[in-house]
C-alpha cells in the first residue's frame, strides 16, 4: 500500500488514516480531560431519572462509600444509588470504554475509519451465539442449565464474535492486502445473516425465553446482578490489553511488509488483537445485547481531536466510550418517563446520522 505525505508534513496517508509524525507520541492532556468530563458526567447521570438526586447528596454519599467521611444520605437515596443507578453506569462506563477501544483497534487493523463491531457483524454473531444458548442451552445441559446458564451465554456471545471476525478477515483479504471495501460488505452479509438467526431463534423460543431475547434485541445495561462479574472483569482484562497496542498499531498503517521490517510480528499482532477484540465485544453483548455505534463514533469523536497517534487514540476512545454510553444511558432513564427507553435504541438514533455523514465525507474526499 502506497503513501503520502499530507500538506502539514506531519505524517503519511494512508486510506483515511494518518500516520503521526517524528515528533508525534503520546499526550497525556486529552486523556486527563475525558477522565474529568467522563467524571461530571457519571456525577450528573447518578441524580437524573425518575427520582431527581442533588449532586451534594450524591458526592457525600459516594464519600462516605469510599470512607472519606463518617456519615452519608438518607436511606431511600443511599437504596436508589446502590441499588438501581451506581450498578448500571458503571455497567455503561466498562461497556463503552470496551467498545470504543475494540473500534479504534478495528478501525486499524483493517486499516478502515467505518469498521465498526456493530457495522460488520460481529455484535450481531455475538448476539446469535448468545440467543442460541438462550433458546436451547436447556436442552443441551439440562438440569445444569441453572449453574452453566450465566457462565454459558458469555462463552456462546464470545464463539459467535470469534467466527464472525475471523470469517471477515479472511474473505477480504485479496493478495496478502485487506480490502476495505469488500470487507464492509461481507461485513454487512454477515450481519444480515446473524440478524436473520436471532430471528429464527426468536420464533423458536418459547414465552419465558422471548422475555430473555427482547434484552439482547434492543440493548440494555441494567444487567442481570452477579452472573455479570465473569464478564465484566474479561472485557476489563481485554480492553487493559488493547490498550497496549498502540505503538504496533501505528506500524501496522504502514503496511504489512514495512511493519515487518520495523520489527512487527504481523501475523501474531493479527490474531492476538482479532481474537482480544472479539472477546470483550463477545463479552460486551453477553452483558448488554447489541449497542451499536458505540466504536465507530468514539474513535472519530477522539481522532478530531487528539489527532491520528493510536498511543493516544486507544485510552481517549475508551473514555469518550464510555462518556457516550453514560449519556445514552442517561436519555434513556429520562426521554420517555416513566417507562425506560432501550439504550442500544438512543446509540441508534444519534448513530446513524453520524454514520451517514462519516459516508458522504468519504464520497467527498474520494471524488477531490
Amino acid at each position: 500500500m502506497t503513501g503520502t505525505v499530507n500538506r502539514r508534513g506531519q505524517g503519511r496517508r494512508f486510506g483515511s488514516f494518518v500516520l503521526p509524525g517524528h515528533h508525534a507520541g503520546f499526550s497525556v492532556l486529552p486523556v486527563l480531560i475525558l477522565a474529568g468530563i467522563l467524571a461530571v458526567v457519571v456525577l450528573v447521570s447518578l441524580g437524573i431519572g425518575g427520582a431527581s438526586i442533588d449532586s451534594v447528596k450524591i458526592i457525600s454519599h459516594l464519600a462516605h462509600k469510599t470512607g472519606l467521611v463518617g456519615t452519608g444520605t438518607d436511606d431511600f437515596t443511599a437504596r436508589i444509588l446502590d441499588s438501581l443507578r451506581l450498578p448500571r453506569i458503571m455497567r455503561a462506563v466498562v461497556i463503552g470504554g470496551v467498545l470504543g477501544v475494540a473500534g479504534a483497534v478495528m478501525q486499524s487493523l483493517f486499516r478502515n475509519p467505518i469498521a465498526d463491531p456493530g457495522i460488520i457483524g460481529v455484535s450481531a454473531s455475538a448476539a446469535c451465539g448468545a440467543v442460541a444458548m438462550i433458546v436451547f442451552g436447556p436442552e443441551i445441559w439440562g438440569r445444569f442449565y441453572p449453574m452453566v446458564g450465566p457462565y454459558g451465554v458469555p462463552m456462546a456471545a464470545f464463539a459467535g464474535a470469534v467466527l464472525a471476525t475471523m470469517m471477515i478477515r479472511a474473505l477480504s483479504r485479496q493478495e496478502g492486502y485487506t480490502d476495505a471495501a469488500l470487507m464492509l460488505l461481507i461485513g454487512v452479509a454477515i450481519n444480515a445473516i446473524a440478524i436473520a438467526g436471532v430471528g429464527i431463534f426468536t420464533y423458536l423460543a418459547n414465552d419465558m425465553q422471548l422475555r430473555s431475547l427482547t434484552f439482547w434485541q434492543m440493548g440494555s445495561v441494567s444487567g442481570s446482578g452477579q452472573a455479570d462479574w465473569p464478564a465484566l472483569l474479561v472485557m476489563l482484562a481485554g480492553a487493559g490489553y488493547l490498550l497496549t497496542l498502540g505503538t504496533p498499531l501505528n506500524l501496522f498503517l504502514l503496511g504489512e511488509a514495512e511493519a515487518r521490517h520495523l520489527g512487527v510480528e504481523v501475523e501474531s499482532l493479527k490474531q492476538r488483537a482479532t481474537i482480544i477484540t472479539a472477546l470483550v465485544v463477545g463479552a460486551a453483548v453477553a452483558v448488554s445485547g447489541i449497542i451499536a455505534f458505540v466504536g465507530l463514533l468514539a474513535p472519530h469523536l477522539v481522532r478530531l481531536v487528539c489527532g491520528p497517534d493510536n498511543r493516544t487514540v486507544l485510552p481517549a476512545s475508551a473514555l469518550c466510550g464510555a462518556i457516550l454510553l453514560v449519556l445514552a444511558d442517561a436519555v434513556a432513564r429520562v426521554i420517555v418517563l416513566p417507562a425506560e427507553l432501550p439504550i442500544g435504541l438512543v446509540m441508534g438514533i444519534f448513530g446513524g446520522p453520524f454514520f451517514l455523514f462519516l459516508l458522504l465525507r468519504e464520497k467527498k474526499r474520494r471524488r477531490i
